[in-house]
C-alpha cells in the first residue's frame, strides 16, 4: 500500500520526524479556509501515487488569493500518468539552505533493511552517483550507525546530529509500520542548520495489513472489497492469479506467504471468517468470478468453529450455478473434513493431503 504525502507525514510526524506546517482538502471553498489560517505564500501540491509531479505541475507555489483562485482547481482537477487527484496539500514554504536525499528500503534479495542517503535531493534521485548504501540488517539504526551516515554525508555538527536523528527515528517507522521503503525526499536542511521532511513516501507491505489496524484508514477501498465488509468477511484484492481462500485471517497470511514462495502470485486474501455460513461463503466465491484474471482458487481450511462442510457446502452450489469455471485447490483439516472431501470429489476442486500440495498444483495449473 502506497500511501500519499500527506499520509506518510501524518506518520512522519506520529515519529518526531520535522514536517512544514500544512492543510489537505479536496475542494477550494475549505482551501480558502486553511490558507486563511496558514498566509501565504505557500506550496500547493497534487496528492497523486505516483511520482513526477513537480515536472508535470502538480506542484505550485502560490502567493495570494488570486494565485489560489486559479491554480487549486487546475491541480485538484489534473491526473498524473494516468492518476487522478485524490487530495490537495497546501504547505508553508521552507527557508531551503540545501536538499538531501534519506531513506530504508527492504531488500529482499539480502533479506535486510538497507538505508540509502545522498548529499543532493530533489528530482532524478537515481541519477546521483554519490550515494551511501548500507545494509542495516533489521532496520532497527542505532545512534553509531546512524552518526556514520551523517559523518559520511559531510554535513556539518548541527545538521549531521539532526539527520542522524531523522534516521533513527525513520528506521523506526519503517520497522514498526513494516514499510517495504520509508523515504524523504527532499530532506531540507534550513537556513539554521536544522533538517526537515519536505516531502514522503511510504510503502508498507499488503500481507501486514491484518497487524496495523491503524494504517486501514489510508488503504483505497475497491467495490468488491466493500462489498465483502458488508456481507461479513474479509476481501483484500492483490492483482494476481490465484485467489486464496481460508478462514482466519493468520491461517490465511501463512496461506499468502507460502503461495509467493512457491512462485505463486495471489489474486486475493480472502477469510471466510468465524461466523461464516454457506451463503456468505456463496457470496464471496460470487465476488472471486467477478475478479479479472483469476486462474485458480486456493482453499487452505481448518475445521473448527466454522465446519469444512460449510464451505464444501457453497462450493459444490457454486459449481451447480455455474459461478465458478476456474480449477480449485483445497487442503481440508478439521471439523467434517473428511465429509467436506467426499462432497467435492467429482468437482473442479482437486483436493490434497498438505497445503504445499496443492500450492504447488495450483502454481503448476497457471504457470
Amino acid at each position: 500500500m502506497r500511501l500519499l504525502e500527506y499520509q506518510a507525514k501524518e506518520l512522519f510526524g506520529e515519529y518526531g520526524i520535522r514536517i512544514p506546517e500544512g492543510r489537505t482538502s479536496a475542494d477550494v471553498a475549505q482551501a480558502r479556509k486553511d490558507a486563511q489560517e496558514m498566509g501565504y505564500p505557500f506550496v500547493i501540491k497534487a496528492q497523486v501515487p505516483v511520482g513526477g509531479r513537480g515536472k508535470a505541475g502538480g506542484i505550485q507555489v502560490c502567493h495570494n488569493n488570486g494565485e489560489l483562485e486559479t491554480k487549486y482547481p487546475q491541480i485538484v482537477n489534473m491526473s498524473i500518468k494516468s492518476e487522478k487527484t485524490r487530495a490537495v496539500l497546501l504547505e508553508k514554504m521552507a527557508d531551503i539552505k540545501r536538499e538531501l536525499y534519506l531513506s530504508l528500503f527492504l531488500n529482499r534479495s539480502k533479506r535486510c533493511y538497507t538505508i540509502i542517503a545522498s548529499s543532493e535531493g530533489g528530482v532524478d534521485i537515481e541519477s546521483q552517483k554519490d550515494q551511501i548504501i548500507i545494509d542495516a540488517g533489521t532496520g532497527n539504526v542505532d545512534g553509531e550507525m546512524a552518526a556514520d551516515v551523517a559523518s559520511r554525508m559531510g554535513l556539518e555538527a548541527g545538521t549531521a546530529d539532526g539527520l542522524a536523528d531523522m534516521l533513527k527515528r525513520l528506521s523506526r517507522l519503517a520497522v514498526e509500520k513494516e514499510a517495504e521503503l520509508a523515504e524523504i525526499n527532499p530532506l531540507a536542511v534550513l537556513g539554521d542548520g536544522s533538517v526537515m521532511a519536505l516531502d514522503g513516501k511510504v510503502i508498507t507491505d499488503d500481507n501486514s495489513k491484518f497487524r496495523h489496524p491503524e494504517l486501514l484508514k489510508y488503504q483505497e477501498v475497491s467495490e468488491l472489497e466493500e462489498t465483502a465488509e458488508k456481507s461479513g468477511f474479509s476481501l483484500v484484492e492483490l492483482g494476481g492469479d490465484i485467489a486464496v481462500v481460508g478462514n482466519g485471517a493468520g491461517l490465511v497470511m501463512s496461506t499468502l506467504d507460502m503461495l509467493h514462495d512457491g512462485g505463486g502470485k495471489p489474486a486475493c486474501f480472502l477469510d471466510v471468517g468465524g461466523g461464516a455460513t454457506t451463503e456468505t461463503v456463496y457470496r464471496a466465491l460470487m465476488l472471486i468470478s467477478k475478479m479479472d484474471g483469476v486462474k485458480a482458487i486456493l482453499i487452505n481450511l481448518y475445521g473448527g468453529i466454522v465446519k469444512t462442510t460449510t464451505v464444501a457446502s457453497a462450493f459444490v452450489k457454486a459449481y451447480d450455478d455455474r459461478l465458478l469455471s476456474v480449477p480449485a485447490h483445497a487442503r481440508l483439516m478439521g471439523a467434517e473434513s473428511e465429509t467436506a472431501r467426499a462432497m467435492l470429489e467429482g468437482t473442479q476442486t482437486s483436493l490434497h493431503d498438505t497445503v504445499e500440495d496443492a500450492i504447488d498444483a495450483a502454481v503448476r495449473g497457471t504457470g
